[in-house]
């Protein structure tokens, strides 16, 4: 089975594509959501985040202060850093065992920080979703209540989104010019084209 990985800058509209991709059969990972869970139901995982955040990061319900610890790594990057060292090798984890439980030709990651956090070593292909950043600002703006200020500084924690797309296999444009459902259509026939051929060369 091939892993795809889809990822793309923010307010690029990565996960409105992923949909696309489930509307036509293919099991999408969604890595940030599935972070969040983890860091509630991860043995290991929540005793790092004890041994460095402070064993009252979590209530006696075991459920993670996300308020306290965000207030902790918003503003330090270095503890943000920290953090994800341990949250993503843990979503990793927990990414590949999901995928060996589908049956479908291939399945897709979408995690925004797919380079960042090295998680595309694990994937045959990456998928970068584009669009102009003054759309994608816009876009947060709008769906988060935020000003563009804070939206500049989320983007600056993240790979520059000319550079992320020339590290991707293929890109799906999402700038409101070019039609998206015949790109992800595109992409999908080539992508069932490769897991068909893998197959092919498995049996022989």
């Amino acid at each position: 089975m091939l892993k795809i990985g889809i990822t793309g800058g923010i307010g690029s509209g990565k996960s409105t594509v992923a949909k696309i991709f489930e509307l036509l059969g293919i099991p999408v990972y969604y890595a940030d959501a599935a972070a969040k869970d983890i860091m509630n139901r991860d043995p290991e995982l929540k005793a790092q985040v004890q041994q460095h955040f402070g064993a009252d990061m979590y209530d006696s319900s075991g459920q993670l202060d996300r308020k306290r610890l965000g207030g902790i790594v918003f503003n330090d990057q270095e503890k943000l850093e920290l953090l994800n060292s341990l949250v993503h090798p843990a979503t990793i984890r927990d990414s590949e065992q999901w995928a060996l439980q589908q049956k479908s030709p291939y399945v897709l990651k979408e995690a925004a920080l797919l380079f960042e956090s090295a998680a595309f070593h694990y994937l045959d292909k990456v998928i970068g979703v584009s669009a102009p950043q003054s759309l994608r600002i816009l876009r947060v703006m709008q769906r988060d209540k935020v000003t563009r200020n804070d939206v500049l500084a989320r983007m600056h924690k993240q790979i520059d989104d000319s550079i992320k797309m020339r590290l991707c296999d293929y890109v799906i444009y999402n700038d409101e010019q070019q039609m998206v459902i015949p790109q992800v259509l595109r992409v999908h026939e080539q992508l069932l084209a490769i897991a068909q051929q893998q197959t092919a060369a498995t049996v022989i």
